[in-house]
């Protein structure tokens, strides 16, 4: 599991702060109920991490479902979410054996490095999704748009402050991962600077890829370009 995950999650509010997620959430929102949600709906979030997007999202579910494999982001979410329900769990292999009214899967399915991964996580979602329920998928790249990057940011927090560095490329074109290499600066009251190098491998499948798998598992699948230029997957739970 990534450093920021684990050991260093408790710095996660000052690499994303929570404020940064609103408008993206609202998005997100906008394409879920524009799918024809029935009223009072539930949802299911795969890969939920601190629980950013579900903070905004949860005022319009009347009950939501946080899982993510790292119990440190989980304890940082159920802070900021006290409402609503979380479980440990594994996108690939999590079964809670009832359905919801929309699956919700952000940029953690990146952390699908094969197309078995994918599929794992996809049926997992379709598992979970009731008949004509609806699915949102938000990759950070396809295979057709991606594009080597750096980025830079940070913020101070209460006692302690943190910059960091990242640089996202592809080693290998004809595989199936890329790679974002993270390196932060951390500063905690009056103790030295550390620095800590934390690399990512993170999955990229062709929108074609992506389509056929939805497909496979029983979704009907189109896909919609958001503000930030990416290529986010909206599917519709087919009958069962």
């Amino acid at each position: 599991m990534p450093k920021l995950y684990d050991e260093l999650a408790s710095w996660w509010p000052l690499v994303s702060p929570l404020e940064e997620y609103a408008e993206e959430a609202a998005f997100f929102w906008r394409l879920l109920s524009g799918s024809g949600l029935q009223p009072s709906p539930t949802l299911l979030e795969l890969g939920s991490g601190a629980g950013s997007n579900a903070f905004y999202l949860k005022e319009h579910f009347a009950h939501i479902t946080l899982s993510d494999l790292s119990p440190q982001m989980l304890e940082l979410s159920r802070a900021l979410n006290p409402e609503c329900e979380h479980l440990q769990g594994d996108m690939r292999t999590l079964r809670l054996g009832r359905t919801y009214d929309a699956v919700f899967i952000h940029d953690a399915i990146e952390y699908m490095t094969t197309l078995e991964d994918l599929r794992q996580a996809l049926e997992t979602a379709a598992i979970h999704c009731r008949s004509a329920g609806v699915a949102l998928f938000v990759p950070d790249h396809v295979r057709e748009t991606f594009a080597p990057s750096t980025a830079h940011a940070g913020a101070d927090g209460e006692g302690r402050a943190l910059r960091y560095l990242d640089w996202t490329y592809d080693p290998d074109e004809t595989d199936t991962t890329y790679v974002t290499e993270n390196v932060y600066l951390l500063h905690e009251g009056d103790q030295p600077t550390r620095v800590v190098h934390d690399p990512h491998v993170l999955g990229l499948f062709a929108r074609d890829q992506w389509l056929w798998l939805l497909k496979e598992v029983g979704f009907r699948a189109e896909i919609v370009r958001d503000q930030y230029g990416r290529e986010v997957f909206i599917a519709r739970r087919l009958e069962r």
